[in-house]
């Protein structure tokens, strides 16, 4: 049954100490939990059949870009209805009341209903999908050590709030930084839940690469399959396109034979790849906002209606230690195929001498990364 649109506003003094919001520092002081500013709005309600999703960071600019694909169906097809629950620090509560007012006035017909909070148990009870784009923000010129004091607490604490208020079927993709291991902090928070649940963002890795390559061979984006992302979504990433194929005038061709440039395939596109965000922040003097969004929604998409016959994707998951010899428990960017909710490792491919170093650069990084979260955190 149909209800009539309702709003409620809930707005705390609050005393200052220092937090982050997707992008931009903020001042502002630790409050009880039950006085966390909420603007709630229904717009219609159709029981157990609308999806539950959650994105922090919902203030920032991913969100921004983010908030309008999910809620129009590009993520979970046209005809699934959608509430959405946003969470953000309180001081960004008048942002996220402006964010509501625009999702309103876009008249998007599955969005039902919208949660915008800063309380984690409001934003993550019993939600279905949680894209955690909130974090420390990466700044130019900013090494990535730096970043895991910042965020360990932050993804730590969401993870036990998942564990304890989310659903224990949730599809989690985490976007901030570092991504591979706030990923692994919130998966060990959350015991609860699925370790296969958890998954970091290496999907703009991946659009970075096919970009590349397609522009090289002067084809579209489309005609570019199975690039792999191996590793951490970090300068040590290994963009590989050794099993990539190109569709190049109706005909599949491997990639390396379309490029026909194997310096520039081992050289310039695994290091513009790698540089790429710290080119957009050069440039922008932001980090990228508008390609991460289109990459998160084309991960969780995938995840959910699975992934296109012949053709594989990059997700950060978690390594059972069996696999292309990257140690057991790390979130390690793999090449995957999706099917019914669920990713599997595609298994198999020739790793030659060159790869083989690379991958183990990377997974060195994020053992290093690992232990110093974990100490940090005391797990």
């Amino acid at each position: 049954m149909c209800t009539a649109s309702m709003v409620v506003i809930r707005l705390d003094l609050l005393s200052p100490w220092t937090e982050f919001s997707a992008g931009r520092p903020t001042s502002v002081q630790p409050t009880n939990p039950s006085k966390m500013a909420t603007i709630h709005k229904v717009f219609y309600q159709l029981p157990g059949k609308a999806l539950r999703v959650c994105v922090t960071g919902a203030a920032g600019q991913i969100a921004y870009s983010l908030l309008y694909s999910v809620a129009k169906g590009d993520v979970f097809g046209k005809d699934q209805p959608i509430i959405l629950t946003l969470l953000d620090i309180a001081p960004m509560m008048g942002v996220l009341e402006g964010v509501v007012m625009e999702l309103q006035d876009c008249a998007l017909p599955i969005l039902q209903e919208i949660k915008a909070t800063a309380d984690e148990r409001e934003a993550f009870t019993d939600i279905d999908v949680a894209m955690l784009v909130g974090a420390m923000p990466r700044r130019e010129g900013m090494e990535r050590k730096d970043l895991l004091k910042a965020n360990a607490k932050i993804f730590q604490s969401q993870g036990k709030s998942l564990d304890q208020y989310a659903k224990k079927t949730v599809k989690v993709v985490v976007v901030g930084n570092p991504a591979n291991t706030n990923a692994l902090i919130a998966m060990k928070c959350a015991p609860s839940i699925p370790k296969e649940n958890f998954s970091c963002l290496t999907r703009l890795d991946q659009n970075r690469a096919k970009s590349q390559i397609a522009a090289k061979c002067s084809v579209p984006t489309s005609g570019v399959k199975k690039v792999t992302i191996w590793g951490n979504h970090s300068s040590t990433q290994f963009p590989d396109a050794m099993h990539a194929v190109v569709v190049k005038d109706g005909k599949d061709t491997k990639a390396t034979e379309a490029v026909n440039d194997d310096a520039w395939l081992k050289g310039d596109f695994i290091t513009t790849v790698q540089k790429r965000g710290a080119a957009v922040i050069a440039a922008r003097k932001l980090s990228s906002a508008m390609s991460a969004a289109k990459a998160i929604c084309d991960h969780v998409r995938d995840w959910v209606q699975g992934t296109t016959d012949g053709d594989w994707v990059s997700m950060g998951v978690i390594s059972d230690g069996n696999t292309y010899g990257v140690p057991e428990g790390l979130i390690y960017s793999f090449p995957v195929t999706l099917s019914g909710g669920k990713w599997t490792i595609v298994d198999g491919l020739s790793v030659d001498a060159f790869a083989r170093e690379k991958m183990d650069i990377t997974a060195k990084e994020l053992i290093e990364e690992r232990d110093a979260a974990l100490e940090f955190i005391g797990n």
